[in-house]
Order: structure tokens, then C-alpha cells, then sequence
């Protein structure tokens, strides 16, 4: 029996809402049970350019796309941040799921009032958080093993691109996900620091957290870098994993059994030392005596695409999204008290924000 074939509507033609475009037509294109009906953007010349390019009408507000009857059940909002709200509160009544690009709103007052809209309408969203469809994040989860400190590093060039937001918001966001998803426990301490310098918001951030459990994880943000770098490097008992976003590729470090049991027992002497390194090298390839290093499988993926067909999946099934309302809430959360910290810090070191 075949599925019903969705009928979806891009909120923004944007940078963010060009590639929504992109990958639901091709999803349509390769037979998928989707189609793409619609596209609205608030500047009617990047409407209508969007709805010639693949043939679809175009609207300048939501109101003008409601009152056209096409049928939607589903639409990816990438709205600047500060409208994700008002146009949900649109958008859900009308019976309509939602994909909403991150961060789900900028205060909690507005993303619980998404929230609420939703459960009372019975309708589904999904914040946008990419990463955690990155296909490297994926092949790190069944390595996860207690993970005990994580260094993250986001850091691109500069663009006058989602502005409205700090960078915590705007890149830091993505990390601090992916670890909330990765730690089983609450966070304890934040302390950070950040500082504006190309726009009136915080473009560098530096954040410490540390978990209930004992974790710890630093992350850097920057909009302002001269080199585009994503990558987050975590250490657990006996392992080192590094995963590179953009590469999407994992590497695992690991400490052979028997390194890590004479070293317990103490009871190595110089010579069993050196042939267990020599042993270890030769196998693992890695240059510390004991230490084998191993590129982990990555299955091949676009992250935009595989979380548009997670979003379409629970629309079809009406099931719980992977990344729930809740869980967008959560890295919000954590965001906005880290932007509180980096204040904090700006009033007694009397830096500027």
C-alpha cells in the first residue's frame, strides 16, 4: 500500500529556506511520496523568484498562503528567528506540522508557546537541529560510553546572514544539542565569556560546563574566524573519539586491553614496554605505545535531507519526531542561561556587550 503523498510549504526563502526548496523537490523528483506546493517569503521579489525557479506559487505572508486552500500538511519554517512564534501560531491552527529551522524561538516564553499550540492542535514539530542527523554524530552514538570531557570548536567566517541572533544562538547551539543528547545528566555550573565584534550581538563565545555526572565540556563558538572549522573531540574510559561535521568523517582512539591492564598492574618493565608499543604501532598505526587509532564507518548523507525525511516520516506516522519540541526547548535553554552567564561576566569585568 503506498503512502499518502505529503503536501509541504516552504516559510522563508532565505538562505536557510533555499536549501529546504532544493531538497524537497528533489525528494519529489525521486519518487517520494512528498510534493512541494508553496512557497511564502514577507519580500515578494524573493517570493516570487523562489516560486518561478521551481514552479510553484508564491505568497508574501502566511495569511495569503492559508487563504489560497492548497491543502498543506506540513511546512519547514526558516523565518528569522524572532518571527518562528507568530508564524506558528499561524501555522498550527491551520492544522499544519512543522519543521522550524533552530533555535525553535529566542526566549522560552515563545517556544513554550509553540509548544503549547502544538499539543493542543495534536500537530508535530521538530526543531531544526541538523547536526543531530549528521551522519558522523550518528556513528558516534554506539561508542558512547560514559563520556567525561568534550571540547567543541564551531568557528566560520563572517556574513550578514541570522543576525537577529548571538552566536551561541546562531552556531553554538548545534554543539551544545548534540551534547545534552550525548550526556545523560543535568547540567551543574555555566560559566563563559563572549564578546561582539562585527555586529551589535556576541560573536565569540567561550562556554565550560560542567554535568551533575561529573562531565565536563568547553565549546567555541565564532562568526568572525578566517577558517570554517566544526568539529567535536569527546573522552571517555580508555577512548578518544574526534568527529569533524563537515567532513562527516570519526575517528576513535582507543587503548588496547593489554596496555590498559599492565598498566594497571604496574608491572611492566623497559623491554615489555617497548615490544607492546612496537606491537601497537604495527597494528593500530598509531604512534604512542599502546594507542590504536581507527576511522569509524560513516554512512554517506546529506544532514538536510535526512532530517526533512525524519520530519516527513513522523508526519506520516504521526509519531514522535527524533528531535522532539522538548529536546529544542532544552538546547534553548541551555543557550539562553549561558547567554546570562556571558553577561554576568561582561558586568564584572566591565567588558563591552
Amino acid at each position: 500500500m503506498s503512502s499518502p503523498t505529503l503536501r509541504v510549504a516552504v516559510v522563508g526563502a532565505g538562505a536557510f529556506g533555499r536549501n529546504h526548496l532544493r531538497v524537497l523537490r528533489e525528494l519529489e523528483s525521486t519518487g517520494q511520496p512528498v510534493a512541494l506546493v508553496a512557497v511564502v517569503d514577507r519580500d515578494p521579489a524573493t517570493a516570487q523568484a523562489a516560486a518561478g525557479k521551481y514552479n510553484i506559487p508564491g505568497f508574501a505572508s502566511v495569511a495569503e498562503l492559508l487563504a489560497a486552500n492548497l491543502d498543506i500538511h506540513a511546512a519547514c519554517v526558516a523565518v528569522p528567528t524572532i518571527h518562528h512564534a507568530a508564524t506558528a501560531a499561524e501555522l498550527l491552527p491551520a492544522g499544519i506540522d512543522l519543521l522550524i529551522e533552530k533555535p525553535l524561538a529566542p526566549s522560552l516564553a515563545d517556544a513554550d508557546a509553540i509548544l503549547s499550540l502544538a499539543a493542543q492542535h495534536d500537530r508535530i514539530v521538530q526543531p531544526g537541529h541538523l547536526e543531530r542527523f549528521n551522519p558522523a554524530v550518528a556513528a558516534a552514538r554506539p561508542h558512547l560510553n560514559r563520556p567525561m570531557f568534550f571540547e567543541s570548536h564551531r568557528l566560520s567566517i563572517f556574513t550578514p546572514r541570522s543576525l537577529d541572533v548571538d552566536v551561541v544562538l546562531d552556531l553554538m547551539i548545534h554543539d551544545l544539542d548534540v551534547v545534552l543528547s550525548f550526556v545523560p545528566s543535568p547540567v551543574r555550573e555555566v560559566r563563559a565569556v563572549g564578546l561582539p565584534v562585527l555586529s551589535r550581538k556576541v560573536d565569540i563565545a567561550n562556554v565550560r560546563l560542567e554535568f551533575e555526572n561529573g562531565c565536563i565540556a568547553n565549546f567555541t563558538a565564532s562568526r568572525v574566524s578566517t577558517e570554517q572549522v566544526r568539529k567535536l573531540r569527546f573522552f571517555q574510559p580508555r577512548q578518544y573519539l574526534s568527529l569533524d561535521f563537515a567532513r562527516k568523517d570519526l575517528l576513535l582512539i582507543d587503548v588496547s586491553a593489554a596496555a590498559a591492564a599492565a598498566a594497571a598492574a604496574a608491572t611492566l618493565d623497559p623491554a615489555q614496554f617497548a615490544a607492546l608499543a612496537a606491537a601497537a604501532a604495527a597494528k593500530g598505526g598509531h604512534p604512542t605505545a599502546g594507542l590504536s587509532l581507527k576511522k569509524l564507518p560513516v554512512e554517506a548523507g546529506e544532514p538536510l535531507r535526512l532530517e526533512i525525511e525524519s520530519f516527513l516520516n513522523a508526519v506520516r506516522t504521526r509519531t514522535q519526531p527524533e528531535v522532539t519540541g522538548e529536546a529544542g526547548r532544552a538546547a534553548l535553554a541551555l543557550a539562553l542561561e549561558i547567554n546570562e552567564a556571558i553577561a554576568a561576566h561582561a558586568r564584572r569585568t566591565g567588558l563591552p556587550l
